[in-house]
């Protein structure tokens, strides 16, 4: 199967050549030609698997079967995105195959100026990508207009409804046309899922291409077993003797990621952090030194982490261990894409079993341990509770207990001013908080 089978127009095609693509991935084999049938899709595949351009390509196609609207500031098609990272990626992806077509496309999100966006808008666009925060913002000031808008698309829909972003959801479809064509892309298929699309999707065609709970074959897997105190050394140790020279790490919260930052740095070692209290300025340096190999370890929280394509990113590792199992899922699925091989890393204190019993029986797979014997466990420490970064506060017992029966509160406390991205709290604080929440 190519490109050319799907039924794809020149101009794509050219595009698809030119970013050095022949060859369709499982999701976007399926789901091109029936997002061209104009159906309503529900469709989930772990990422990596080119989910992006599964809904970009045959959006870019469609617009081309009806004629423009003549009022500037009706769009098109609008691509929800729970972080300002995914919304970047996915405009990315929009202006590399639809190069060669006419359409005009701006991405939207919090943490820069809204004016210059307002502007933006008012001068017409075909398609918005969007945070959903922010887009309701200028939908406040009637800064955009959604009365001829043709397909909706929610990517990362789980990762959306964790960061309680349902509720601007709901209030940004009800100034939308009921006859549209609705995409919704989710990297894991839980009942929430299936729940939000019974209410969004009509008569949705179902595609997937992986069970939710399924880390890639290609992806190797590995814990080593040490001490909570001993994991900054531990971890410098295998970045200076393996050579690593792109490692993106993961912690659970926004202080955790700023403090192994700057240890990092003391051991001779040039990282950065990103989470959801660095400006976007700060965010876009610091991913893009990354990229260009400036710096060798990027340091993350889950939120912000939500939508880095790295090509061919080689090690991921586990700092600390996430409270949620599917979030190990998308922390190692940043290596391994597209087919490639990664390593994904995991140091696992006495604090954390729990957490990798839940995570190995969530995946359905054991992970393998592999003993360093300079940092073998002291087995006098006793477990202590942790933070639950995704639903705030402690933990219970030996690992936090199953963190998947908590509630996922919009709320983002936590005990040592490290709050977890991506936490709505209520109604009032919602403005005060956007620009924190959305990636």
């Amino acid at each position: 199967m190519s490109f050319t089978n799907l039924g794809l127009s020149k101009p794509l095609l050219k595009a698809i050549k030119e970013q050095g693509y022949d060859t369709p991935t499982p999701i976007q084999e399926k789901a091109i030609p029936i997002v061209m049938e104009g159906r309503d899709v529900l469709a989930a595949a772990q990422t990596g698997t080119g989910k992006t351009a599964g809904f970009t390509l045959p959006l870019l196609e469609r617009l081309a079967l009806k004629q423009p609207h003549m009022h500037k500031k009706q769009i098109r098609a609008l691509v929800l995105t729970p972080t300002r990272e995914l919304a970047a990626q996915v405009a990315q992806s929009i202006t590399d195959y639809g190069k060669y077509t006419p359409y005009r496309a701006t991405v939207i999100f919090g943490g820069v100026g809204i004016n210059p966006q307002l502007a933006t808008l008012r001068k017409g666009v075909d398609i918005v990508i969007a945070t959903p925060g922010r887009l309701l913002d200028i939908a406040g000031q009637q800064g955009i207009d959604f009365s001829k808008l043709e397909c909706l698309i929610l990517d990362e829909a789980d990762r959306m409804l964790d960061m309680g972003f349902i509720h601007d959801i709901k209030k940004l479809m009800k100034l939308m046309p009921q006859k549209r064509q609705t995409l919704l892309f989710s990297a894991t298929f839980s009942p929430e899922i299936k729940t939000l699309a019974s209410g969004l999707l009509n008569n949705p065609v179902l595609v997937e291409v992986a069970r939710q709970n399924k880390t890639a074959d290609q992806i190797s897997q590995v814990v080593h077993f040490v001490d909570k105190g001993r994991k900054r050394e531990l971890l410098s140790q295998l970045i200076k003797t393996k050579e690593w020279k792109q490692v993106l790490v993961f912690m659970r919260t926004k202080h955790g990621a700023n403090k192994l930052t700057k240890q990092l740095e003391e051991y001779g070692i040039s990282a950065a952090a990103i989470h959801g209290n660095k400006s976007q300025g700060a965010r876009t340096k610091a991913l893009a030194s990354f990229k260009s190999n400036e710096i060798r370890v990027l340091v993350a929280t889950d939120i912000a982490a939500r939508g880095i394509d790295i090509d061919q990113l080689p090690h991921v590792v586990n700092y600390e261990l996430p409270n949620v199992p599917e979030d190990y899922v998308h922390r190692i699925g940043r290596t391994g894409r597209a087919g490639q091989s990664g390593e994904a890393v995991s140091l696992v204190c006495v604090d954390e079993h729990k957490l990798l019993f839940d995570i190995e029986k969530f995946t359905k797979s054991e992970i393998k341990k592999v003993e360093i014997e300079a940092f073998k466990p002291d087995p006098s420490i006793k477990a202590e509770p942790i933070e639950n970064g995704r639903g705030g506060g402690k933990g219970r017992g030996n690992g936090g207990g199953n963190s998947r029966n908590k509630p996922r509160s919009n709320s983002s406390h936590s005990n040592n001013g490290g709050s977890h991205d991506g936490a709505r709290s209520n109604t009032r604080s919602r403005s005060r908080n956007r620009n924190k929440t959305e990636g």
